[in-house]
């Protein structure tokens, strides 16, 4: 219990550090995703100290689990980790999107270490994580893989293909992470086209499937810790799916959970609201 929480204390300092770095990245672009960015941050923050196994220096290491950004958009969330783990220098991120820079607005794996899918357009990233999770298997590594959609896209008929696929040819080393946070660049999924409830509907597909709070790295850390159990138990089982119930803009109160700022600019005073609700609300949350 205390290895845990020494984990999650880690992982909560982590998660503020990686949106205060989200928010120095859209201060050089001039724009930038903060509702999908702080959404899945808990998510990807877990996934890269606790979960998966990477190597910096090595960023091509065949053995390595592979991770799919299917939100190409939210890559400003996760450039900072990669920087942060050592995958390229701090200082390239202030070159975000800045002309000849490596670092664009939507994930290049030729250019970037540790980018191993170059996504934007929606709906490919669980179609290329299936194509990777049978590849590796065939291939006798153990490696993982693992897809983060959003739940808007689910939209693309494409994501049910490769689930139909997935579970069919037993890719119990494939996990799917469903950023539910509710809401896309046109309105809520509710209004748009809804997929809930999405846990039943990959269940349907034969698919594990379960329900996890995306920005509780204990619940996180124990869903990846039943996958890795899952897989170990039954190599030729169903692929997973955690669908992590998430607030677009998390930890920006004044932001919260509004379609309106899946895209936008926080400047001036506005920036230092952003700042000083960051801090305020997750040092909260730890008492």
């Amino acid at each position: 219990m205390t290895e845990l929480l020494t984990a999650e204390a880690l992982l909560q300092d982590r998660s503020i550090a990686m949106r205060l770095a989200n928010l120095r990245l859209v201060e050089v672009a001039g724009s930038g995703h903060y509702g999908p960015c702080f959404s899945c941050m808990e998510i990807l923050v877990s996934l890269y100290y606790r979960f998966l196994r990477v190597r910096p220096d090595e960023p091509d290491w065949a053995g390595r689990d592979r991770f799919v950004l299917g939100k190409g958009h939210a890559c400003s969330a996760l450039y900072p980790i990669l920087a942060d783990l050592g995958f390229f220098p701090d200082s390239l991120l202030d070159t975000f999107t800045r002309l000849g820079s490596r670092l664009g607005d939507h994930p290049d794996m030729r250019k970037i270490p540790g980018i191993d899918f170059s996504s934007g357009s929606l709906g490919h990233g669980l179609s290329i994580g299936t194509g990777m999770a049978d590849g590796v298997r065939l291939a006798g590594l153990d490696s993982r893989v693992v897809v983060l959609m959003g739940d808007g896209e689910l939209n693309e008929g494409q994501v049910w293909e490769a689930a139909g696929y997935a579970s069919h040819r037993g890719l119990s080393n494939l996990l799917a992470i469903v950023d539910a946070n509710r809401v896309s660049v046109d309105g809520t999924t509710a209004e748009l086209l809804s997929y809930e409830p999405i846990d039943q509907r990959f269940a349907a597909f034969g698919w594990h499937a379960e329900r996890v709070d995306g920005h509780s790295h204990h619940d996180l850390l124990a869903a990846y810790e039943a996958f890795d159990a899952r897989r170990a138990a039954d190599p030729d089982g169903p692929p997973t799916v955690l669908v992590a119930d998430t607030v677009a803009g998390k930890g920006v109160d004044f932001i919260e959970g509004m379609a309106e700022w899946h895209v936008g600019y926080l400047g001036g005073t506005d920036r230092e609201r952003a700042v000083a609700s960051i801090r305020r609300m997750f040092s909260s949350e730890e008492q």
